[in-house]
């Protein structure tokens, strides 16, 4: 645990004192996001823009994260236990990618889908049994959505797989 702790303190203390636009805290053992790391972070969060929490044991992520990280454009979360994002997801208007591949989210994410700047959407492998097409339809700059390996059902695969050419939708089709 101790260990866990040091690397996490090493790895921000990097990115402050470097001023580094990336913060890594993947395979951290992270059950949350440290409440410490908000302080830490406090005087650089407007200048990070990716963050990894890949591979960590994460439940979910707090409103508290997504309004101090305002001005994300990458956000990798796979490989976690999240069961869903709060609503103010919603207010990332400068998010491209979010990875949320491997975790438990058996309902999609609509706030998603209110994110105007959002090209890429991994869902792979999670337990989502429906998605709001019109909805991911309507999104401009949406280009690759990933629901690989989830439940979804054969019509909803079929209207899926009518999207237009420029929209790149990953699903499995073996069926």
């Amino acid at each position: 645990m101790a260990e866990a702790v040091a690397n996490v303190a090493r790895r921000v203390n990097a990115t402050v004192e470097e001023e580094k636009d990336t913060l890594d805290l993947s395979n951290c053992k992270l059950i949350s996001f440290p409440d410490g790391v908000f302080r830490v972070l406090n005087s650089v969060a407007e200048k990070i823009h990716i963050v990894t929490l890949a591979d960590n044991e994460m439940k979910g992520v707090t409103s508290k994260f997504f309004k101090t990280f305002t001005q994300l454009r990458e956000l990798d979360l796979h490989g976690n236990v999240i069961t869903k994002l709060p609503d103010v997801v919603g207010e990332l208007e400068h998010l491209t990618s979010i990875n949320l591949a491997n975790n438990k989210l058996s309902v999609f994410p609509e706030r998603l889908t209110e994110i105007q700047s959002l090209e890429r959407i991994n869902l792979e492998g999670n337990d989502i049994t429906d998605v709001p097409v019109g909805k991911l339809q309507a999104m401009p700059a949406l280009k690759c959505i990933n629901l690989k390996s989830n439940p979804l059902d054969n019509n909803l695969l079929t209207v899926i797989q009518q999207f237009p050419q420029t929209f790149e939708i990953q699903t499995t089709t073996d069926n």
